[in-house]
């Protein structure tokens, strides 16, 4: 007897991805196993189950990766600082390696010929996606329904959801809904009345953060502390990697810390808008940055912030697991054994200031930057040092 032929479908249980499993169903002979990646969006583990089962599904995967992609995505990416296009913090484009990357295990393990995706066709993700399936498992097929269905319309979308007797959110049965991604690191929103750059966004979209003018009227006061160039402790308490970005994005998001409206080159040529939120990670930039000023030299510093572009690049365009990408991860994380200390900082209606940075390393000098006389630094050394560089402006 010939063995039927198993699709891992990365699955989120909602409207958009139940029409694509019964469309796969329908169109291929093959049994459907659903699998979804928990890295901090809301999720209904109940209704996941419970919407695949209905559908046929016997094997449902739901797997808690909060601290993994912490640790091993967010964190490196943090310790390069990596901003796109002067804002963009890229919270959707580091999750998506990690959610590839898993979906290739459960496609290896259950010995799946092939994985699918819901993304669409305009977007990055479908292009993260497909680089990492490829990275993890070059063999294995890639159905991208969005790609090859006839079901060009949201109106198609419907009918075919009620053809199929899928339930129907409320809010999905009129116009478009707008696009929404979230991880525990970030909250994105597109689509509706964002799509015309000359409209303001709504208050209602933002699900992480208040508005600076409702945030609270007296400062909160947070101390991050570090160790090897990454997070470890809040206030001095240590805690893992998934519950340390979630405490921060609470106290972050009370404050109106972490909004940022961008229109961004998105890697396949088209240009969007989009509205992100990234209330702890905001704090953890300004807050790594701050550290390092303290703990590395002059040249690592620059060098980081030299290679950074590229490096945020290459993540947002889908190369996590590139040589290109891991060539600079060796560069970002060089010296990050110096990275030790604590910096406290005032969160106030949007905005971080840095109160103090504390550490043992002795890259800064008190001695050497202090302006009373003193023998730890030799000026006259500073007019050879002028007449040296005088020459390179010729």
């Amino acid at each position: 007897m010939k063995l039927k032929k198993k699709i891992v479908l990365a699955y989120s249980g909602g409207l958009d991805t139940s029409i694509i499993l019964k469309w796969l169903q329908e169109n291929y002979d093959a049994e459907v196993i659903c699998y979804t990646a928990d890295v901090g969006q809301e999720i209904d583990r109940k209704k996941i189950i419970k919407n695949a089962k209905r559908l046929g599904v016997k094997n449902i995967i739901v797997e808690n990766l909060k601290d993994t992609f912490v640790k091993d995505y967010v964190f490196p990416m943090l310790r390069g600082h990596a901003i796109y296009e002067g804002v963009y913090l890229l919270g959707t484009s580091i999750a998506r390696p990690l959610i590839a990357k898993r979906q290739i295990a459960a496609a290896k393990k259950y010995g799946a010929h092939a994985v699918s995706h819901g993304s669409t066709g305009k977007g990055n993700d479908q292009v993260r996606f497909e680089l990492g399936y490829h990275y993890f498992g070059p063999k294995i097929k890639i159905i991208a329904p969005w790609r090859i269905w006839k079901l060009n319309s949201r109106s198609d979308l419907i009918k075919y959801a009620k053809k199929n007797d899928i339930p129907i959110p409320q809010d999905k049965k009129g116009a478009p809904p707008f696009s929404v991604d979230d991880n525990l690191f970030h909250t994105s929103t597109e689509g509706k009345v964002l799509e015309n750059p000359k409209n303001a966004v709504p208050e209602f979209i933002f699900q992480r953060t208040v508005s600076p003018e409702k945030a609270p009227n007296k400062n909160t006061f947070v101390t991050i502390g570090f160790k090897n160039g990454d997070p470890i402790t809040i206030n001095g308490k240590k805690l893992s990697p998934g519950n340390l970005l979630q405490k921060l994005n609470i106290l972050a998001g009370k404050n109106g810390i972490g909004r940022v409206d961008l229109v961004e080159n998105r890697f396949i040529g088209i240009k969007s808008r989009g509205v992100y939120e990234t209330p702890g990670g905001t704090l953890l930039m300004s807050a790594h940055r701050a550290i390092e000023s303290v703990t590395l030299d002059k040249e690592t510093m620059h060098k980081k912030d030299e290679i950074m572009p590229k490096y945020a690049e290459l993540i947002y365009n889908g190369y996590w697991y590139s040589k290109a990408r891991l060539k600079l991860q060796k560069i970002v994380d060089l010296k990050r054994n110096k990275v030790n200390g604590s910096v406290k900082l005032k969160l106030y209606k949007g905005n971080i200031v840095i109160i103090s940075r504390q550490t043992k390393s002795n890259a800064y000098s008190i001695q050497k930057v202090s302006f009373e006389e003193n023998k730890s630094f030799n000026k006259s050394n500073i007019e050879r040092f002028i007449n040296f560089h005088k020459k390179k402006l010729r």
